[in-house]
């Protein structure tokens, strides 16, 4: 693959510099996003009394704004293009990163009258507020809003992430490019708990956010400096534009009819009225919730079931543990490039198949709450495999849209579906919260489990399907390879 030549020039390979930065924007994007996770159950909670509920409140709501921006998030990448789209959305969830840390300073001004003063100051002015109601939902409603601005800037990383990606890489490559720099989900979530919680316990929560927020601001330095396009790229030769470009040199008609109507860009109503994009849209609505339940919910779970604080050295090593399973997802993108050149398949084929077989790995999960009696590394090894099926299949439905979508159109596809995928996830941690607290007051039982156990094991159960039910609808709604062509 890099030993392409034009004449006597080597084929450069700057691409992967791009991939490189790509993969570093999402692990910034999930270490932002693990903070709240990783804090709220050990320090935030006691502090202002926080349930199931209203974690799961905060966590749903994320998802909810996720989702509607998405929506938008998409067509404005396009609109601004993937250099500066970038460059605002990674701005504006950094800066929603840090400010939750100011969350408990306004609640102390608001509840307690005190606004003068440090973090320390605040959560001793909090203590001495009789109304802990008035506590709860003051600070409820400062960190909802800090997480509506975090998530409309995360909004804009997958799509402005996977057109660079389109733009430098041709069809063949970019699930494993995607592959790559969805990595950076996993590297970061491999980060959190060895680093937040640390920071919680020595200089306090807030700077956890504080800290994590800051490294958007160092990557915006970077790409600032480091993203052209590729045709206009000093860094990229012309044996590497040829290689990145070779699908438009393709004798495939059907490819020169793909290419031929990159000019024109989809309206929005438009992308709404083919299959491609509601099977891509439901995939995401059934599968996304997931892994955000897995991201979200864990270090809860650890705490609520087997008594392991996120401070703890066990549960650090756990987390750590799980998600560095879920490295395996880069098997994801290599799979579906062989089914295309040893079977000679067609890219969304090999796809298709790739994703049918990562769709039976979360089905472990089942058995996830069962061998929890036994051991927690259970659990913490089958949720690993869950998210490492998770995320290959992840890189190959989001590579399905560069497959069937004109460039001029994937960021709002993939925006499309991200939406449909916020609000799967919305329903989900809403749900969550809701039957955890519920199971806990009631004691629910339920096949030998009671209390929250219960509830962790409908979760579990409803996750472990999620992605065969997925998949068949997608097959269902494009059976085969079948490009969108603007006329």
């Amino acid at each position: 693959m890099n030993t392409l030549k034009t004449g006597t020039a080597k084929m450069t390979n700057y691409r992967w510099m791009i991939c490189a930065m790509l993969f570093f924007a999402t692990t910034i994007n999930y270490l932002d996003r693990q903070v709240l996770s990783l804090t709220w159950k050990d320090f935030i909670a006691p502090e202002f009394h926080w349930t199931n509920d209203d974690y799961g409140n905060i966590t749903s709501l994320f998802s909810l704004f996720y989702a509607i921006s998405m929506l938008f998030a998409g067509r404005f990448v396009d609109w601004m293009d993937t250099k500066k789209g970038f460059l605002w959305a990674i701005g504006v969830w950094s800066f929603g990163a840090c400010i939750h840390a100011f969350c408990g300073i306004a609640t102390s001004g608001i509840t307690a009258g005190e606004w003068l003063v440090g973090f320390e100051g605040a959560r001793n002015a909090i203590a001495t507020v009789g109304d802990v109601g008035m506590v709860v939902s003051v600070s409820v409603t400062l960190f909802i809003f800090a997480r509506l601005i975090l998530a409309i800037g995360e909004a804009g990383n997958f799509p402005a992430a996977i057109k660079a990606t389109a733009e430098y890489f041709p069809k063949k490559d970019r699930a494993y490019a995607t592959s790559i720099f969805n990595a950076g989900a996993t590297v970061g979530a491999l980060a959190a708990p060895i680093s937040i919680p640390v920071i919680a316990k020595y200089w306090g929560w807030e700077m956890a956010f504080i800290l994590i927020g800051a490294l958007g601001f160092v990557w915006m330095g970077f790409w600032v400096f480091i993203y052209k396009k590729p045709e206009v790229h000093p860094k990229v030769n012309a044996a590497e534009l040829a290689y990145i470009q070779q699908d438009k040199n393709s004798t495939d008609a059907v490819e020169e009819k793909i290419e031929s109507s990159q000019t024109r860009k989809l309206s929005f109503v438009e992308c709404f009225k083919f299959r491609q994009t509601w099977a891509f849209a439901f995939g995401k609505f059934m599968t996304d919730g997931v892994w955000w339940f897995y991201l979200f919910w864990t270090p809860a779970y650890l705490s609520s079931v087997y008594g392991m604080k996120s401070s703890d050295t066990g549960s650090q090593v756990a987390i750590f543990v799980l998600y560095l399973i879920t490295l395996l997802s880069i098997i994801g993108g290599w799979l579906p490039t062989y089914f295309v050149e040893k079977k000679s398949m067609n890219p969304y084929a090999g796809r298709m198949k790739a994703m049918l077989i990562f769709a039976f790995f979360p089905l472990l999960a089942l058995f996830a709450q069962p061998l929890g009696s036994f051991s927690y590394w259970f659990p913490v090894i089958i949720i690993g495999i869950a998210g490492a099926a998770h995320q290959a299949w992840s890189a190959n439905i989001f590579s399905t849209v560069g497959d069937m979508f004109p460039k001029t159109a994937i960021a709002t596809i993939t925006g499309i579906g991200g939406m449909a995928g916020g609000i799967g996830s919305f329903i989900i941690q809403k749900s969550a919260g809701k039957l955890f607290d519920y199971a806990g007051q009631t004691q629910m039982s339920l096949f030998n489990f009671k209390g929250e156990e219960a509830g962790y094991f409908i979760i579990f159960s409803v996750c472990a399907v999620a992605y065969l039910i997925g998949w068949v609808v997608m097959k269902i709604l494009v059976p085969k390879y079948s490009p969108i062509i603007i006329k």
